[in-house]
């Protein structure tokens, strides 16, 4: 098939990579010419394992090229895949801007190409309100009139940064929701190379396809809360998280995926998708109380961990209360194997401390780059993970990336000003950090204290 993607970011470029690698011709588009002009070269602009060899060696087949003109883009393609962002506010509010933007760049491609054409279905890939793709279907019709014909369908992603390739090779499903028999065969085709390891293809209505992505994330961090509540209590109460939770996890009901105790989740996906069910439900007068629970805990989370480090150098209730405290952070990206730092939960923590006078320095694998973008020269980020340590009065772990899983504790202890760990992803067991006299602090169990 001929295929057209309109956005590079992570959604339009994996979709369209994975796309163009089981042989269909790919055209990606953007707005951005700089961005165009480095994948043009085989760079990718994100980092997610297994990209960069996918991207050369597809554009070296010259399967996958890249532009910046939508009707170059979109002229020969039989589908093309809306990916762009949808951005929203902090009660939830999703701006479809961008959204309209393609949605009015594919009509103009349609009247121009007139009424004699193969009709193409127009995929919303991205992550939109309920009722979204009718909106497009509805705004493309009110430009091109009743004449030219067209299909609309939704594809929800399930990708997790830093496992997509993986993620869209090899699906747990493929979710497509269509109008028409028509629409339905065609993405059945597109996805059969990928569901050949017995995986489904379901085929729904449109505003089912678009809730399940909603009600998918939705669950998930839900997990993520319900364990840092769980958490909580145990060190309420003297209980160890790590026991209760392998506990709790040997039930086949319960399952052990997303249930791990921390700094709670962060990214452009969960956050953003939660803030849009309550806002969904607010729009309809249905209640969400589970969506704004989940979403204030997970919040409150990063304050209940960094009021810990307040604690622990005495400043809880004071301005300044880290004036002349240096923290190194381990981990910027909020996650392990990407370079997204969005809601991440280091930045935060990284932004209050600073607010209560303290000096930052912080090393992470692959998103110094981004990091020193978003936090400018205030803040130090290094090289190397010992460097960032050195001198350090405590060190902040925020994201749980294998290289800080195992260190070199003499190392650690020989460059650290104080042997302290504020662990907000539990790596290392109590027992270690008692052998190698650190002052630990983690969450659901209990501090261990310096010999």
């Amino acid at each position: 098939m001929r295929l057209s993607m309109v956005g590079t970011g992570y959604v339009g470029l994996v979709t369209g990579v994975c796309l163009a690698n089981t042989g269909n011709d790919v055209v990606c588009l953007d707005v951005d010419p700089r961005k165009i002009e480095m994948l043009r070269k085989g760079k990718s602009p994100i980092y997610e394992p297994g990209l960069d060899d996918l991207l050369e060696h597809n554009i070296k087949a010259g399967r996958l090229t890249f532009s910046t003109d939508a009707w170059e883009a979109h002229k020969d393609a039989d589908m093309i895949f809306i990916c762009v962002g949808t951005p929203s506010d902090e009660k939830g509010h999703t701006d479809l801007k961008y959204i309209d933007s393609a949605a009015d760049a594919i009509a103009d491609v349609l009247i121009k190409l007139g009424p004699t054409q193969k009709p193409k279905v127009v995929v919303v890939k991205s992550t939109v309100p309920v009722g979204t793709t009718f909106r497009v279907r509805d705004r493309i019709r009110a430009k091109v009139g009743e004449k030219i014909p067209f299909d609309v369908a939704d594809n929800p992603e399930f990708l997790k940064e830093g496992a997509a390739i993986e993620d869209f090779n090899k699906p747990d499903r493929v979710v497509c929701g269509v109008e028409n028999d028509r629409a339905g065969q065609v993405m059945r085709d597109l996805y059969d190379p990928f569901v050949r390891n017995g995986h489904p293809i379901y085929i729904m209505d449109v505003l089912s396809a678009e809730m399940v992505k909603y009600a998918s994330n939705a669950m998930l961090a839900c997990k993520i809360s319900f364990i840092n509540e769980m958490a909580n209590l145990c060190e309420a109460y003297g209980a160890d998280v790590a026991k209760v939770r392998e506990g709790m996890c040997a039930d086949r009901r319960i399952g052990n995926q997303f249930l791990y105790p921390g700094l709670g989740y962060g990214g452009s996906c969960f956050p953003k998708d939660t803030l849009a069910c309550i806002m969904m439900g607010e729009t309809r007068g249905v209640p969400t109380p589970v969506n704004k629970a989940v979403h204030e805990l997970n919040q409150a989370q990063r304050d209940r961990f960094f009021a810990k480090i307040m604690k622990h150098f005495g400043g809880k209730d004071m301005a300044g209360g880290l004036s002349g405290k240096t923290l190194a952070f381990w981990g910027i990206a909020f996650k392990p194997r990407t370079d997204d730092i969005r809601e991440a939960p280091a930045i935060t923590l990284m932004r209050k401390a600073k607010g209560y006078g303290a000096e930052i320095r912080a090393f992470d694998p692959v998103a110094n780059e981004n990091a020193r973008k978003e936090l400018g020269s205030a803040f130090t980020i290094s090289e190397d993970m010992y460097e960032a340590a050195k001198g350090a009065d405590a060190l902040v772990v925020c994201t749980d990336w294998d290289e800080f899983k195992s260190p070199n504790w003499e190392k650690l202890a020989s460059v650290l000003k104080g042997k302290v760990i504020f662990d907000g992803r539990n790596l290392y067991r109590p027992a270690t950090m008692k052998e190698h006299g650190f002052a630990h602090y983690s969450v659901g169990r209990a501090p261990v204290t310096a010999k």
